[in-house]
């Protein structure tokens, strides 16, 4: 097991949509809907994560390519497409598990070279 896969932790996401799809992300990219995408506040562009309800079991790997959530007590924001994958769309929310998983995308090296200080950090910045 790679320590990006040793990257597991519980939070709460919420969704984001209609307002803002079309919209340019931090990234640079045009953040569309309904694309499985989620924004965290310190994981690194391109990283792919695996968000899981813990009401209902169901999982949705995304790609982080925003900055957020801004609202309070909030983990990670995930599309309105991850969010229907995810069964929140009537709640708006929902408590969750996040992975970091590992990957062929570029984004594999930088997860793969997490050291542990690095991985507390990024714990810590979930809650």
């Amino acid at each position: 097991m790679t320590q990006a896969q040793a990257i597991v932790s519980d939070g709460v996401a919420s969704y984001y949509g209609d307002g803002f799809n079309g919209r340019r992300t931090a990234s640079g990219e045009r953040f569309d809907m309904h694309d499985l995408t989620a924004a965290h506040r310190t994981l690194e562009f391109g990283t792919r994560v695996m968000v899981t309800n813990k009401a209902n079991g169901r999982s949705v790997e995304v790609t982080i390519n925003d900055r957020g959530p801004y609202a309070h007590g909030r983990s990670i924001d995930v599309s309105k497409g991850a969010a229907k994958e995810l069964g929140m769309l009537g709640s708006g929310v929902a408590r969750v598990e996040l992975k970091v998983v590992d990957s062929d995308s570029s984004a594999a090296p930088i997860a793969n070279e997490l050291d542990v200080a690095q991985a507390q950090r990024v714990l810590m910045d979930l809650f």
